[in-house]
This record gives structure tokens, C-alpha cells and sequence, in this order.
């Protein structure tokens, strides 16, 4: 990556655009709800007796309280980088469901070395650049038969909006978001064996795009990139990007495509013993690395129902 790369993103910018949307996040994250739902489904899959789970980037604590829900005598950490965020996590425990709370950065764990049984991640390494970093101190913290089960954003993300934007000037409107290929290698890299991802495509429809931006801005999901337009956005500029995105209207509605990349992989050894399956593989990622066939949902604006695979 260039030092002046115009998609480096600002790691300040990011952490304080979180810790803006602490309050607003869950009203408008309906998408990433649905995707964390499908991430938890998938650890159901194997015999996990764990010790000690790390929800990293775990947001408003939403899945960190199910995560201590479902595995009652582990002791589970929910770590993000903004502090308005894991404030919101006190509404997700219970007296019987308690978890710890740990402000700090993905690229520089606070936690002993094989120390966690499950790290889980929902849709935190897309802003992680590159994801080199925190996935070397994901597996520097897993036991050597530990797992890590994470979703990222693909490059289709938002294809619409940067298409929108990208016929006005050559600023950056939207992050880049890495392949599933580039994944894997990155998994390789750090040193996780028996990587597994697959692909799901989601659209989520807008009355305007206006609405989406705003939701955008709910979920603390703002433009970081270093080649962002760094002026106030002028009327004529947003209303060109708007008459743009009218080009993709369909059935009334204007899309946002999201390309969801579903991962897992071991921190073992060759040899090492790992927890035993449950059931056949179907909630885990069903397609290899090199499988690029995408499943497609199309989400209401209202409401995300999950879509069997067949």
C-alpha cells in the first residue's frame, strides 16, 4: 500500500466516527444484524467448549450479549475501538449474562498471548488497512487450537453509490474493500490453517439515497479515506450524485448492494486436536476460497429475512 494511497483510511476518523454513532448505530444497522445472525449460526456447527471468546469489534455489544447467552460459562470480551460504543454494550448484559467490556485497537490486543478459544468478528476487518495487522494479533491471541469466525465487506459493497459518486471528480467516496481471494491470502499470511470463505450478496432498497447516506452516518460508516473530498459538499454536487444514482432504480426503489464475505479458520497445527463437528458442514461456509459464486438476497427496506441455501 502507497504512503499516499487515497484510500488509507484515517484511523482517528474512524474510531470517532463510531463513538459519534454509539447512540444511533442499532436503529439503522439492520443489514449488519442480519449478517452477525448468520455468523453466529454458523459456530453452531462444532462442539465449542470455550473458555474464553473475543467479540473484536463488537459495536454496541448486541452479539457479545448472545454470544454469552449461548456459551453460559465462558467468559466472553466485547472489544471495539470507540468508547461510545461499548457504553450502548451495558444494555446487552444481564445478571446472568455478563461480559467484559474493553476499549482497544484490533491491531493491538490487550490480551496475553494464546489466551482466547474463539475470536468472533462481525464486519470490523473491512476497516482494518490492510487487515495484516489485526489478523497477526487475532491468531497471536487464539490457542493453538483455537478458531476464528469473521464477515467482511467485498468489493461489490456499495457498488452503486461509488458508481454515483465516481462520474463527478476524482476524490474517494467509499472505502475499498478487499476480495475474498485477498482475504485468504491474508488469512495465509498470518498464519491460519484450513481457511474457508464464501460469498453472499445482499441488497438493501432506499425510497432515495439521501436515506441511505443517512443511514450510512447512523452506523458511524462515513468516508475516512485520505483522497476524500475534504470541502463541505455542495448542493449542485450532491444533487449531480443523486440523479445519477436514479439510473439504478428499480420497482420503485434505489438498491445498495452489499458483498458479504463469510470466513473461518484454525489456528492449529497439523496434528492438533480441534472441538468435533455437531452436524454435516452447512451452516459453515460451504464454498472454498477459490468458489466465487455468489448467493443473492434482496432485502425490504423494513425488514431482512435470511434465505435458505439450497
Amino acid at each position: 500500500m502507497s504512503v499516499h494511497d487515497p484510500f488509507r483510511l484515517d484511523r482517528r476518523g474512524v474510531q470517532a466516527a463510531f463513538d459519534r454513532a454509539g447512540t444511533t448505530y442499532e436503529a439503522a444497522a439492520v443489514l449488519q444484524a442480519r449478517v452477525g445472525e448468520e455468523l453466529l449460526e454458523r459456530l453452531e456447527a462444532f462442539d465449542f467448549r470455550p473458555a474464553l471468546i473475543l467479540d473484536l469489534g463488537a459495536g454496541t455489544g448486541r452479539l457479545s450479549g448472545r454470544l454469552k447467552r449461548r456459551y453460559r460459562r465462558s467468559r466472553v470480551i466485547a472489544l471495539d475501538l470507540a468508547p461510545g460504543m461499548l457504553r450502548q454494550a451495558a444494555r446487552h448484559q444481564g445478571w446472568l449474562r455478563r461480559f467484559d467490556r474493553v476499549c482497544a485497537d484490533a491491531a493491538r490486543l490487550p490480551l496475553s498471548a494464546e489466551s482466547a478459544d474463539v475470536v468472533f468478528s462481525n464486519l470490523m476487518l473491512q476497516w482494518c488497512d490492510p487487515p495484516d495487522s489485526a489478523l497477526a494479533e487475532v491468531r497471536r491471541v487464539l490457542k493453538p487450537q483455537g478458531f476464528f469466525a469473521f464477515s467482511t465487506f467485498g468489493p461489490d459493497t456499495l457498488k452503486e453509490l461509488r458508481s454515483a459518486w465516481g462520474e463527478d471528480d476524482a476524490s474517494t467516496h467509499v472505502n475499498r474493500f478487499l476480495d475474498m481471494h485477498d482475504v485468504g491470502d491474508a488469512l495465509v499470511r498470518a498464519g491460519f490453517t484450513e481457511p474457508v470463505l464464501d460469498v453472499e450478496r445482499l441488497t438493501v432498497t432506499y425510497a432515495d439515497a439521501r436515506s441511505l447516506m443517512r443511514d450510512l452516518k447512523s452506523i458511524g460508516a462515513r468516508n475516512m479515506t485520505a483522497g476524500r473530498w475534504r470541502a463541505l459538499t455542495g448542493k449542485g454536487r450532491l444533487q449531480r450524485m443523486t440523479e445519477r444514482y436514479e439510473a439504478h432504480r428499480r420497482d420503485g426503489r434505489l438498491p445498495a448492494t452489499y458483498e458479504v464475505i463469510y470466513g473461518a479458520a484454525w489456528a492449529s497445527r497439523d496434528g492438533e486436536e480441534r472441538p468435533r463437528r455437531t452436524r454435516e458442514p452447512g451452516a459453515l461456509p460451504p464454498a472454498a476460497a477459490n468458489d466465487t459464486s455468489p448467493t443473492e438476497v434482496h432485502i425490504p427496506p423494513s425488514r431482512i429475512r435470511r434465505r435458505e441455501r439450497t
